[in-house]
């Protein structure tokens, strides 16, 4: 159900800190008329993810898929991954290195840093796409 302009719309909304109006709505994401932002925000209320206070709106349900949301930023979750995985690289050429490098020293490492870089390349992926 969330694609294009009605996905725009509802990251809008989750990434604003105060409830929204139509004609922002509208300014905000140069959409052609107010009438297109009521589709949309009508949309995602039959949906149940939005609620309408006072003639403005603001998120009801937060789905985030990929994401997690700190205080306005939609953060990728891919990136905690990524962030923990180069500590556990770190903490492998740091503090377990040992006096003769063994294969499963280099294994270990070599796959940690792998993991690593593809927490990285999902984590960028999902900040490009946008996604939820």
């Amino acid at each position: 159900m969330l694609k294009g302009t009605t996905l725009e719309v509802y990251r809008f909304l989750l990434k604003s800190s105060k409830p929204v109006g139509i004609r922002e709505l509208q300014r905000a994401l140069n959409l052609s008329s107010p009438s297109v932002a009521n589709y949309h925000l009508s949309k995602l209320g039959d949906a149940g993810l939005l609620k309408k206070e006072q003639g403005n709106y603001t998120v009801a349900k937060y789905l985030l898929e990929n994401s997690v949301k700190i205080r306005r930023f939609l953060v990728p979750r891919y990136l905690f991954y990524a962030i923990f995985a180069f500590a556990v690289l770190a903490i492998e050429l740091i503090y377990l290195r040992p006096a003769v490098l063994t294969r499963e020293y280099v294994f270990t490492t070599t796959a940690t840093a792998i993991f690593a870089l593809a927490f990285c390349y999902e984590t960028v992926k999902t900040w490009r796409k946008g996604s939820l």
